[in-house]
């Protein structure tokens, strides 16, 4: 249910298909709108496709029902599948119930910021280290479920977990052996109705379902919440991890007091995993970042260029402001979300010397931010293109500044997906600094 243009729900029919099932592919996008997707499935005989609307049978018929992540669980077909007394499951929660049973351990890393920097360092320190591990969850282009061949007993299973692929884990009633929360913030309100509760609930099933040996690492900003909330109901031992706990000696190479939290809820995994401090703190110290998360992309005439694509809400782009420093030029813009504006307007005041603002028509996030702004006598300048955006941050750039993409909302509408945003802002960047 969702065939989506990530490449994960492909995998996912992909690999089911391969297993010879017989796979019913339905999507409320019409064929057009998926061909890249559709086109890489073809080839199976045992896959038919309903797309364009949704059809009952398909749901009542079946053995199981796959829900992509974001599919609304009180959606009419999942309520008449379960009401058929057909098993509605998630594919990453799924693959984890099945790794789990085989001995493979699962570390699960979630939170509103900062998940997927945490996910890669503890990755990518395990690999070096020479342990067996499999990364997956909200991980562009990565089916999780077709991994399930490659787990064995000594498998570590790294997974970057949204709020949403936690619902599955909820329905299986099961969590990660080690868990880690790095912080809450709002997002995603849209989704959740403007209920911050209901969101906490989807992410706290990374840990409802643990046992006294499990773990929970809980980040700073959100441990009182979240330990006030859920007194009594958490079983694994627990640990709150403060910027603090990283040595003060060690050097990041991506900026940023957020990134420093990141690593540390990362070293603490690590230590967990009995990786020696030596090859946490290399690991550490070389870690070069994550795409779209205020990467450096490169340098043009000494201006620094920075994609921090993934800036999805307001204190996303205040983190990268604030660590990138003041005298920052900005892209800013998107679709709507709902979420407060007032800190990030401040923000923009003492940080940014010159502000561009994506328009487009659907971009309802840009004009309730451009009236924030004109209420509070911040210039700024629109762009209705990447590529314009680009040039005219480029142009009152001083050698030695910076120009910073962090949209702070919503890519749709202007783009297909965040993926789309992310991929055209650095083919942009890569033809003009060609040309420079």
């Amino acid at each position: 249910m969702g065939l989506g243009l990530l490449g994960r729900g492909v995998g996912d029919a992909e690999f089911l298909a391969q297993c010879g099932a017989e796979v019913i592919v339905t999507d409320k996008k019409s064929e057009a709108e998926l061909a890249e997707s559709v086109a890489k499935l073809k080839k199976y005989p045992n896959i038919t496709f309903h797309l364009g609307e949704h059809e009952e049978k398909d749901f009542t018929n079946a053995d199981m029902v796959i829900k992509a992540a974001g599919v609304p669980l009180d959606s009419p077909e999942v309520a008449a599948a379960r009401a058929a007394g057909v098993s509605v499951v998630m594919s990453t929660a799924l693959f984890a119930k099945y790794a789990m049973e085989a001995g493979a351990k699962l570390v699960g890393v979630t939170g509103t910021r900062g998940k997927s920097t945490t996910t890669q360092m503890i990755y990518e320190i395990l690999k070096a280290a020479g342990k067996k591990v499999l990364l997956g969850g909200n991980v562009r282009g990565i089916s999780t479920l077709a991994m399930l061949p490659l787990v064995e007993k000594d498998t570590i299973a790294v997974l970057e977990l949204d709020s949403w692929q936690l619902q599955g884990f909820g329905d299986l009633k099961i969590s990660p052996n080690i868990s880690v929360f790095t912080n809450l913030m709002p997002d995603h309100l849209n989704y959740y109705h403007g209920d911050m509760g209901a969101y906490l609930a989807d992410k706290a099933e990374i840990f409802l379902h643990q046992g006294p040996a499990d773990f929970l690492l809980v980040g700073e900003q959100c441990s009182k919440l979240i330990l006030d909330t859920y007194t009594g109901k958490i079983k694994a031992q627990r640990h709150i991890v403060h910027v603090e706990n990283l040595p003060l000696g060690l050097r990041l190479r991506i900026p940023g007091e957020h990134n420093r939290l990141n690593a540390a809820c990362a070293l603490r995994v690590l230590r967990i995993l009995d990786i020696s401090d030596d090859e946490i703190k290399s690991g550490l110290e070389s870690f070069e970042g994550v795409e779209g998360r205020l990467q450096l992309v490169r340098e043009v005439n000494g201006i620094k260029i920075y994609n921090d694509n993934n800036a999805t809400t307001p204190e996303a782009t205040i983190a990268a402001l604030r660590a990138l420093g003041k005298n920052t030029t900005l892209i800013i813009g998107g679709s709507e979300k709902g979420l407060p504006l007032e800190e990030l307007v401040a923000t923009i005041k003492t940080n940014v010397s010159h502000l561009i603002l994506l328009a487009h028509e659907n971009y309802k996030g840009s004009v309730r931010l451009a009236d924030s702004l004109q209420k509070e006598k911040v210039a700024f300048e629109e762009a209705n293109t990447l590529k314009d955006a680009v040039d005219g941050a480029m142009r009152p750039a001083q050698k030695g500044g910076i120009v910073l993409f962090s949209p702070a909302f919503a890519s749709f509408g202007m783009f297909k997906n965040e993926y789309d945003r992310n991929d055209q802002f650095l083919e942009v960047v890569k033809e003009m600094g060609a040309a420079a």
